[in-house]
């Protein structure tokens, strides 16, 4: 016997909804294709990199698990207004970033941002971390005990310090999920098969990982 529509409002609306998503998401893929971003950035999970010279070939970051590491108002943002993250051009550490990104506009970069964050690693734990003001025991790991500073940028009260052949943590707040950071510090071969970053897995304890992660969350 056919129920009718009316019967069942919440699963009419949770299937128009879910709807509505996949055409957006579709429409940022298209988006993503159309203004040439895979010709830099790789969407297809998981990682390929095999080798230095898989590494060295790609010409950007790796975007499968843009949605598990980056925050959409952030991604959203700086779509329309790319500013270097790394300091030095990637893939370098002799030459300084040249900037100049391709910006989109605001019509290209919403749906594109809705498209990244639909790209996540289930190897990221949801609500792991926990966000503190101030987290002195992250900061200590963070200065003293891994040389997290001898390579990335840092907010300090003088506006800045640390080393700049990775990517920069100013701003890492807004800019990373906390409990990707967290994931990439215990399971780092997920997402850089090759890479040039120490492996802190045996160092430091999974009560420590989570530390250094809520401590990096509170840069601004």
């Amino acid at each position: 016997m056919k129920r009718a529509a009316h019967a069942f409002p919440g699963l009419i609306l949770l299937m128009m909804a879910s709807t509505v998503a996949r055409a957006d998401t579709a429409a940022g893929q298209a988006a993503f294709e159309e203004t040439g971003c895979q010709s830099c950035h790789y969407t297809q999970g998981p990682a390929t990199e095999k080798s230095i010279a898989d590494q060295l070939a790609k010409k950007g970051p790796e975007l499968w698990y843009a949605g598990s590491k980056f925050q959409q108002p952030w991604l959203e943002a700086w779509l329309q207004d790319p500013q270097p993250i790394r300091p030095m051009k990637f893939n370098s550490v002799m030459e300084p970033s040249p900037g100049g990104h391709p910006a989109l506009n605001a019509d290209q970069a919403g749906p594109v941002a809705d498209y990244l964050m639909s790209l996540t690693s289930d190897v990221v734990e949801a609500g792991a971390v926990k966000v503190k003001k101030k987290n002195l025991k992250g900061k200590l790991i963070f200065i003293k005990k891994m040389p997290c500073s001898g390579c990335h940028q840092f907010p300090t009260k003088k506006k800045f310090s640390g080393g700049l052949s990775g990517p920069s943590l100013v701003g890492a707040g807004e800019r990373l999920n906390p409990d990707w950071v967290l994931a990439y510090l215990r399971e780092p071969k997920v997402f850089k098969p090759v890479k040039m970053m120490p492996v802190f897995v045996g160092v430091l304890s999974d009560k420590d990982m989570k530390n250094v992660a809520a401590h990096v969350a509170t840069f601004k």
